[in-house]
């Protein structure tokens, strides 16, 4: 599983993992992979710093990358207070109504939500990478297609690559355009947001348009044949997240959330805007089938819906509310039916990778002696 780009960035295996758990990040890059942590949640930047001073004490040296949510157009002067009087009165009284057909506790006096999608404020992004430049990182990775240009500018001065998610071949063409390094083509099955292209028809479809730009695969990839498959398509590297959340080293905020993800099935998701304003790919519950609705309210544009639901999120999260309790993940949940360590998936990875070139060269010799 080594390719152009991962002996470029110095690693064994060209398996990028998206992670938004330190532990995880830096059992990914151990392995021999490139982890890769997700930023969104560090509203406060001493809280990124520490957690970046742990992966560099325990990476063992190898290389690491961050994932920021950073749009390509800035929006002047507007903070979280006044994104937070846009929402209209009628759907935080249909949040309060959900919850309490569910009976979902309130959470203590004095705490606050512990989930808020504030990340994607270009002010809050842009004081994650100026914590972030302060470290030895290989790669930023940006979810909001490609970053604005001085941003893009600011990484390669400092050797740092610069990869940005496309769900379409015509957004890959934009972010090659930008100057960006790396064309992640996320595919329909990916958890979180996704756009409407599976991955197999999405890869060949964006390595033909930026050639000869790198391309990852993501998007439904959880063994080492898909990983095989992946490259065969002419990706150099898969990007991984889904697969992580039922590791060992993941820390996920409730025991029941990781039994009802070892339990789903790969028909067990479903896109909906309940949780961000856009399409992400997540847990089927009552909580999306109740913002999916058309007797409801309908979900607000992005951020809007993600500030409106936060402290709901965090009170259904806390009390382990099962009909109500979910998370992104992409359709490769079906596959996540026991805890292993990060080690282990790695392992897995491999020996079905091997398998896979095996099978092929098998095929293939057997086509060149007919």
């Amino acid at each position: 599983m080594q390719t152009e780009l991962s002996n470029k960035l110095g690693v064994q295996y060209a398996v990028f993992g998206f992670t938004p758990f330190p532990a995880v990040a830096a059992a990914i890059s151990r392995a021999g992979g490139f982890g890769v942590l997700g930023a969104v949640r560090y509203t406060a930047p001493d809280d990124l710093k520490r957690d970046l001073d742990w992966i560099e004490a325990h990476v063992d040296g190898k290389p690491y990358g961050l994932d920021v949510v950073m749009p390509a157009k800035k929006v002047e002067g507007v903070t979280e207070a006044d994104v937070e009087a846009m929402i209209p009165e009628a759907h935080r009284q249909f949040v309060q109504e959900t919850l309490a057909k569910y009976g979902v506790p309130e959470l203590a006096e004095g705490e606050v939500s512990g989930w808020r999608i504030t990340g994607w404020m270009e002010q809050v992004a842009r004081s994650q990478l100026d914590v972030a430049f302060d470290y030895p990182i290989k790669l930023v990775a940006n979810a909001l297609g490609s970053p604005p240009a001085d941003v893009i500018d600011r990484a390669h001065e400092q050797d740092v690559l610069v990869a940005a998610l496309a769900g379409s071949a015509r957004h890959a063409r934009k972010h090659a355009e930008a100057g960006i390094d790396i064309v992640v083509a996320q595919g329909y099955e990916a958890g979180g947001h996704t756009g409407e292209i599976a991955s197999m028809v999405l890869t060949p479809e964006v390595v033909d348009a930026v050639a000869p730009l790198p391309v990852l695969a993501a998007g439904g990839i959880g063994s080492g044949q898909q990983v095989a498959a992946a490259l065969a398509l002419g990706a150099q590297g898969v990007w991984l997240g889904s697969l992580w959340l039922t590791t060992t080293e993941a820390e996920l905020p409730s025991p029941r959330l990781i039994e009802k993800l070892l339990a789903a099935g790969s028909g067990d998701t479903v896109r909906s805007r309940a949780l961000t304003g856009k399409p992400a790919r997540q847990l089927r519950t009552e909580w999306t089938d109740a913002w999916d609705d058309p007797t409801g309210p309908g979900t607000l544009p992005m951020p809007l819906q993600g500030l409106l639901v936060a402290e709901a999120v965090s009170r259904i999260q806390k009390h382990e509310v099962d009909p109500l309790l979910g998370t992104p993940v992409g359709q490769i949940v079906g596959r996540m039916n026991s805890e292993r360590s990060v080690q282990a998936v790695f392992d897995d990875l491999t020996r079905g990778f091997e398998k896979a070139v095996d099978h092929i060269n098998r095929i293939a010799g057997r086509s060149e002696g007919q």
